[in-house]
């Protein structure tokens, strides 16, 4: 458990009845700031913690900024500053800065976890203020907060089925399909919309990428692959041919037709194992602009955008979840490279199967962005490829 944790706990209860004073709040979040892994500064946080905790309500906006720079674990001690702080001035029946909270929130450049717990505080003062609010999230940048408005849409939309109202129904799980970004939320108005008859393009509606090109197996006995550097890393040239693990390789053509473009290997290649195999697209971009490679791979990989290596893991078989990995990226006008390598190890067991990746091209919001000659989503049957065996 996080160590962090423990010194939370303990200080909150020391500190909760403690009274408001004017605080300086630039030294204490500067020592704040620098918490990090396996309890680095944990002890100094905790000290700034007491001080940041002595603040008077005033200051919750200050430290909800203090958030939009703060790495994780710095905003843990961060909320439970502001925590500690809302919850003395209102067991005393203080008030909050109910204001600039709304103002906070209505700035969407602050932090997502930020402007969520500016929104949790609202609640907490004028319940009903907030309840109007939530319908305004269902487009907001904050993941966070467009939660919220999405189940209220599919809630309705339930209401709406549950009285056999199909017509207001459609509407409300396609609203809140089009709204949302949590991946379960995106579940069930796909398939309640499927069972009312309507087609769900869920490949384009999250971004995944379908068509590749592929290129194994080669060599990852004993592990070398991971750090072996074959020939696409080298250069991609799609007419090469390259000695792979077992003789001859060549590039071909893959079609995944997963809902969540899991693109496997084991189907064009078999079920090998110490194995290392290549996927390549392309991705032509209207503009230019910043967004995010958002990668679910349970096999040790690497990931190259326009030849440079943005990341990898030497891991295998720990576990695999939509956007697993999320890396940023600049996307140019025009054509954009992605090469991903997946490596399989030579463990023999049921759950060691899978030889698999799903890749999508996003926003910071988790809103897909799409080829602008992106093709249309094929009808879900087997993939189509013309690798060898």
């Amino acid at each position: 458990m996080n160590q962090s944790f423990f010194f939370l706990a303990a200080i909150a209860l020391a500190t909760f009845s403690a009274p408001a004073v004017e605080v300086d709040l630039k030294p204490a979040l500067a020592v704040v700031k620098q918490v990090g892994p396996e309890g680095r500064g944990n002890a100094e946080a905790a000290s700034a913690w007491q001080t940041l905790s002595k603040a008077d309500a005033k200051s919750i906006p200050a430290l909800l900024a203090a958030m939009d720079d703060a790495n994780d674990l710095a905003a843990n001690w961060l909320r439970a500053a502001v925590d500690a702080i809302a919850d003395r001035e209102l067991k005393a029946d203080g008030k909050l800065p109910a204001a600039a909270l709304r103002e906070f929130l209505a700035d969407t450049r602050h932090h997502p976890r930020a402007r969520r717990l500016a929104f949790e505080l609202i609640a907490r003062i004028e319940p009903s203020a907030a309840e109007k609010l939530v319908p305004m999230f269902a487009d907001d940048p904050s993941v966070e907060l467009r939660r919220d408005a999405v189940q209220r849409l599919l809630d309705a939309a339930d209401k709406a089925l549950t009285a056999t109202d199909k017509n207001s129904a459609s509407k409300g799980f396609r609203a809140a399909l089009n709204s949302a970004r949590d991946e379960a939320q995106i579940k069930k108005a796909a398939a309640e919309l499927r069972k009312l008859g309507e087609d769900v393009d869920l490949p384009r509606h999250f971004g995944f990428l379908m068509e590749w090109k592929i290129i194994g197996p080669f060599d990852n006995a004993k592990l070398i692959g991971f750090d072996a550097a074959y020939p696409p890393e080298k250069a991609v040239n799609l007419a090469a041919e390259h000695e792979g693990k077992t003789g001859k390789v060549r590039w071909s053509d893959l079609a995944t037709k997963d809902d969540y473009g899991m693109v496997d290997f084991n189907k064009p290649f078999g079920d090998h194992k110490g194995v290392t195999a290549y996927a390549y697209a392309e991705f032509n971009a209207a503009t230019a602009r910043p967004a995010e490679l958002r990668l679910g791979c349970k096999n040790g990989w690497k990931v190259w955008f326009n030849g440079k290596l943005l990341f990898g893991r030497d891991e295998y078989h720990r576990g695999s979840r939509l956007d697993q990995y999320r890396l940023p990226i600049d996307l140019k006008a025009g054509t954009n490279t992605i090469l991903v390598k997946a490596c399989q190890n030579e463990e023999v067991k049921d759950w060691t199967k899978e030889w698999q990746f799903q890749l999508r091209v996003c926003d910071a919001t988790g809103t897909a962005i799409l080829a602008k000659d992106r093709a249309p989503t094929a009808p879900k049957t087997a993939a189509k490829t013309t690798a060898q065996k």
